[in-house]
């Protein structure tokens, strides 16, 4: 990686695509306002240079919740989408928390919960779909540790559930 930043990394065109927005443009996305918590508690803190990311949701921008069973009623695929969503939502956090995506230095763990009947196995793969997007936005610096299970039941009964923890730069 000689002469690249590691904020930096090529796309499929060869392009050299620098911040978090041109990433995510690059991919089409516009970032909502940042979901409202549905309980007694706050979206994020900020405690040092780490971020901690309360749970998130598949929450569409018109508040819209995606809900089911994954395994029964919700594909893999289905839920998949639903955990990228999901990860908008943290970054639309991430945005209102920092006031600039650039502050992150690496995305450093996610927890990620499947609403799944008994007998689903394939935790990962739904979880990927928020993982995949964090590595897209941040390069080498949204790989992550992470933690990807399976729930009896989620608030709402919705389809996952997602919580981060950021490291961010001085």
């Amino acid at each position: 990686m000689t002469g690249v930043c590691v904020n930096q990394f090529p796309t499929a065109a060869g392009k050299v695509e620098n911040s978090p927005y041109e990433r995510l443009a690059a991919l089409g996305i516009t970032l909502p306002p940042p979901p409202p918590p549905i309980a007694n508690f706050v979206t994020h803190v900020i405690e040092g240079n780490m971020l901690y990311l309360s749970g998130q949701g598949p929450r569409e921008a018109d508040g819209f919740m995606h809900a089911g069973k994954v395994g029964g009623g919700v594909s893999v695929k289905q839920a998949y989408g639903h955990a990228r969503l999901t990860g908008i939502n943290l970054l639309a956090v991430m945005q209102d928390a920092l006031g600039d995506l650039s502050r992150v230095k690496r995305v450093v763990k996610l927890l990620g919960m499947v609403n799944a009947v008994p007998d689903f196995e394939d935790h990962p793969s739904v979880i990927n779909g928020c993982s995949d997007l964090l590595i897209a936005v941040f390069g080498p610096a949204g790989e992550h540790a992470r933690s990807a299970v399976g729930f009896g039941s989620l608030p709402g009964n919705i389809t996952v559930e997602i919580e981060a923890i950021v490291a961010l730069h001085g």
